[in-house]
């Protein structure tokens, strides 16, 4: 199944379909080892974003071409019906958004380190948001740049940031999410984002060792306050999946074995 130019890949069979987003800078690769896990139990989705795979055209969807484009992929593979969100990085930030204005599409959501964003800025200080808008806007320069010189910048910050995906994989068109949120006019993200609060029962995944925090404490504990949602602190960096992946898809299973039953 081929939508809005991208792949998705459906693999597993059970009641419940899990649509799994990843983020910068990876491919829906990131969730090889959680779909191998959950298909016994789970019809498990995924795709690679716009301009993430090897070789694609620059690209510069604004945030109403990219829920369009996940309202495509849930109508197709629940018409009518509803989804559970497996989110990571961009992942979070684009299936947030898709959740606030299509709850209705959503049946739970399990969001891996990124947290509410506008919670977020209010918390942090000066030197939070000066570490944050420091390796965004130079992987925003990277994609304006891109070519070779593009490329080796993706790939020094993905190296500086631990990032595992395989350095073969990155290239300078996978920064678009960073330049549309720094750069893109009257079409930036935080122009057309809304708060996140979920109104459907939500795990919150996120790692104690980054040199940023991602989510602010007060949504979290607030998060954590509502019946059916849980949140979980791993001794791990961003990539929790992939740095503590047994204790990662124990908590997952469990959490959505235990809400389906």
């Amino acid at each position: 199944m081929r939508i809005g130019g991208c792949a998705i890949h459906i693999e597993g069979a059970g009641p419940e379909t899990l649509l799994m987003l990843h983020g910068w800078p990876d491919t829906h690769a990131l969730w090889d080892g959680t779909v191998e896990v959950l298909r016994d139990s789970f019809r498990c989705a995924r795709f690679t974003w716009p301009g993430f795979e090897p070789g694609s055209p620059r690209t510069l969807p604004q945030l109403d071409d990219i829920l369009a484009l996940l309202l495509e992929v849930v109508d197709a593979l629940c018409p009518g019906g509803k989804v559970t969100l497996v989110l990571h990085d961009w992942g979070c930030i684009f299936g947030y958004q898709f959740a606030m204005r299509h709850p209705e599409r959503v049946e739970r959501i399990i969001g891996v380190d990124i947290g509410d964003v506008a919670s977020l800025v209010r918390e942090l200080d000066g030197r939070g948001k000066l570490a944050i808008a420091a390796y965004q806007v130079w992987l925003s320069a990277a994609w304006k740049m891109g070519g070779a010189l593009g490329d080796w910048m993706t790939r020094s910050m993905a190296r500086w940031l631990r990032a595992p995906a395989p350095a073969s994989t990155l290239h300078w068109q996978m920064n678009w999410p960073y330049y549309l949120t720094w750069f893109g006019g009257k079409a930036a993200l935080p122009r057309h984002s809304v708060p996140f609060h979920p109104s459907c029962p939500m795990l919150f995944i996120h790692g104690r060792r980054k040199h940023v925090r991602f989510h602010s404490r007060s949504w979290a504990a607030a998060l954590a306050e509502q019946p059916g949602n849980r949140v979980e602190a791993f001794d791990t960096g961003h990539w929790v999946m992939v740095q503590a992946p047994a204790r990662f898809h124990q908590v997952v299973r469990d959490w959505l074995l235990q809400r389906s039953g």
